[in-house]
């Protein structure tokens, strides 16, 4: 089956978020033992689930309901401390996630992307673009780590 892959060149932010979405699948899936994404090792506060639990309600925080206008409710204490939900469950949650952007994303044009973000973020205001740009960043860092607690275990 073919899929066009684009240059980086030609991605969108929306071709990188889904491309780090799809990263986050695999990783999340190369887990042997399907409870071990819901363990830690010692000093480490939070398991992959966790982290998983914890990109998805940012994501469909800062870009569903704040962009997208989505009916999203964020609980986000609820993201580190809810434990053993189906590996299928948080894929399909992340696909979900990746259509919510898929929608959002490339309707904002290029004076929306310069324009400040709708919510402050630790009480400041930043542009659209920046905001998007550290929601990506975030993502890959929290990707690393999943990454590593995969390979710990």
């Amino acid at each position: 089956m073919y899929f066009y892959k684009p240059k980086i060149k030609d991605m969108t932010i929306t071709d990188f978020f889904e491309r780090d979405l799809d990263k986050l699948i695999e990783e999340i899936n190369l887990f042997k033992n399907e409870n071990d994404i819901w363990n830690t090792k010692e000093g480490i506060n939070n398991s992959a689930g966790n982290l998983v639990m914890h990109l998805l309600g940012n994501l469909n925080h800062f870009i569903g309901k704040t962009l997208g206008k989505t009916d999203f409710e964020r609980k986000r204490d609820e993201e580190f401390t809810v434990k053993n939900i189906p590996r299928e469950r948080l894929i399909s949650d992340l696909n979900e996630l990746k259509k919510t952007i898929k929608r959002t994303l490339p309707e904002l044009s290029e004076e929306d992307l310069k324009r400040d973000f709708p919510l402050q973020i630790r009480e400041q205001t930043f542009t659209t673009q920046n905001i998007l740009t550290f929601l990506l960043a975030h993502v890959n860092y929290h990707l690393g780590q999943i990454n590593y607690l995969r390979r710990m275990m």
